[in-house]
């Protein structure tokens, strides 16, 4: 089985790439801070993007947290935790539900529940529904027009290629926070905490921003093998992924018709490899000549 990139093919080398997928259909697209580089394949289509709606619930906590309705220090969660444990996942919140698996600080554990509880907290806090509040403070001000949410804020964010290339260059140059609040959410948060990367591995440590999953030095990881430590973003359930590379300053996302799983890291890696390689250079990430 390949991918169908029907359609609105676009670039004809990325749909190449993504032609090669075990998919039926998939899609995707490369931007700098100011233009989409290329596209190719249904990138209007509307898809659940799943956990990629972690990045814009986190960045919607942050609009309140600028606007003084709450704090990453507010007491939320389980006795002990507070917002900020709760967007980088050191809760100890399970997945899925309210079970507490572990102290607050104590282990990296992914967790829908907690995301969930942040957004409940903003919007007791601001007494607006999180749906409203989040479409106001950043999809609108992003422009992404076709992105909204459904559901569960940890989880039902509807949006396209199109529009996750617009959230990509606002991720690379930020507006709808301040520089300074952006870099705290793409920095490690308890950054000696272990855990387990869902579908992919433990790690020790496994870095986490707010909201944020940073690449660091995971291997395997869902990103490419020449994507800076410094990349950050998310994948979701739905076969979709997001990612940032400042060092490369590209952002680069997917979406298809099939779950994630072992098919994902066994492509993923290799077409942003392709895509760091042609659109930031073969060399660029790579050590420069020692020092003398």
């Amino acid at each position: 089985m390949t991918a169908d990139v029907g359609g609105q093919t676009g670039d004809p080398e990325l749909a190449a790439w993504l032609s090669e997928w075990p998919v039926r259909s998939a899609a995707a697209g490369v931007t700098d801070a100011n233009a989409t580089l290329a596209s190719a394949g249904p990138v209007d289509r509307e898809v659940r993007v799943a956990s990629i709606a972690k990045l814009f619930t986190t960045l919607a906590v942050l609009v309140a947290v600028e606007e003084g309705s709450v704090s990453l220090e507010d007491p939320v969660g389980p006795p002990g935790s507070t917002l900020r444990h709760l967007l980088s996942h050191a809760s100890g919140l399970a997945f899925d539900d309210d079970r507490v698996h572990a102290a607050p600080g104590r282990r990296r554990i992914y967790s829908n529940t907690g995301m969930e509880a942040a957004a409940a907290h903003v919007a007791e806090a601001t007494g607006i529904p999180f749906g409203t509040y989040i479409r106001e403070a950043v999809f609108e001000p992003m422009g992404l027009g076709a992105t909204s949410l459904r559901g569960s804020p940890a989880r039902d964010v509807y949006s396209t290629v199109t529009d996750l290339l617009t959230a990509g260059r606002h991720f690379l140059r930020p507006t709808v926070v301040h520089e300074s609040t952006f870099a705290t959410a793409v920095s490690p948060q308890f950054p000696e905490l272990a855990g387990v990367l869902p579908e992919v591995g433990r790690f020790d440590p496994n870095q986490w921003g707010l909201g944020f999953e940073l690449r660091d030095g995971k291997q395997p990881h869902w990103t490419g093998r020449t994507n800076s430590p410094s990349t950050f973003g998310h994948f979701g359930g739905t076969g979709t992924f997001l990612w940032v590379d400042p060092e490369a300053d590209l952002a680069c996302t997917a979406v298809s018709d099939r779950g994630y799983g072992p098919w994902a890291l066994e492509v993923w890696p290799d077409f942003s490899d392709r895509v760091l390689a042609r659109f930031a250079g073969e060399g660029r990430l790579r050590p420069g000549p020692p020092q003398s």
